[in-house]
């Protein structure tokens, strides 16, 4: 069975997967960029930026290291996403813009079904470059089951925010997580690890730090 993985999630030293105060001009709310300035500094980053957020490309080049290893496996041997209805647009995108059809542009970086987890359906919505959007009101389990066979066999990727993985890791569905903990406080906004004491007894645990000064964490179920 194809795996159920996060990659690249960034959180702050207190556990915020997001700032407050999300907006069409704040997209991570006061967090601004700075829980993926590691991400926006690998070469990685600069060969895709033009997908993710053309605004911050930045200089060529970019580093190496093992910022630029773990973020390289964003897309390695996925065949559909999921995602969170806040991670698809800032609050009120479903009410205040009917044609919404997320922040990234017509070619958005997925290249894949991408399944948008919301109370608020409507008509998918086929893009450049193979991402088919899809508006679906499903628990975490029934949600991995239609991304399971829309993958066709390769993994699926839990893409965000921090309350949908919280959700899946609650339900017991993540096989693999790479959470990346970033040396700042933010103090408020959405935290990923609430309700989830114990969480590390179902996972084998492996840190790894970088002169960035980020720790890449793995959880990776004994039996994924």
């Amino acid at each position: 069975m194809s795996l159920a993985r996060v990659q690249n999630f960034s959180i702050s030293l207190d556990g915020f997967g997001t700032g407050e105060g999300l907006s069409h001009d704040a997209y991570f709310g006061h967090a601004g960029h700075r829980l993926h300035e590691w991400m926006i500094a690998t070469r990685w980053w600069k060969l895709h930026a033009a997908s993710f957020a053309p605004s911050l490309h930045g200089a060529p080049g970019g580093s190496g290291g093992v910022d630029d290893a773990f973020a390289q496996v964003f897309d390695s041997g996925i065949g559909a996403e999921i995602m969170g209805a806040g991670k698809f647009g800032p609050p009120g995108w479903h009410e205040e813009d009917p044609e919404w059809k997320g922040p990234w542009g017509a070619n958005p970086p997925f290249h894949t079904p991408t399944f948008i987890l919301t109370h608020h359906t409507r008509p998918s919505i086929e893009m450049e470059g193979g991402t088919t959007f899809h508006f679906i009101d499903a628990s975490p389990a029934e949600a991995l089951e239609t991304a399971r066979e829309a993958a066709d066999g390769k993994d699926v990727r839990l893409g965000g925010g921090p309350t949908m993985i919280r959700d899946f890791f609650a339900a017991g569905l993540v096989d693999h997580a790479h959470i990346v903990v970033v040396p700042i406080l933010l103090g408020r906004g959405v935290r990923l690890w609430d309700g989830l004491e114990g969480l590390e007894q179902d996972y084998e645990v492996e840190a790894t730090s970088s002169p960035s000064g980020v720790t890449h964490v793995t959880f990776t179920r004994a039996s994924a």
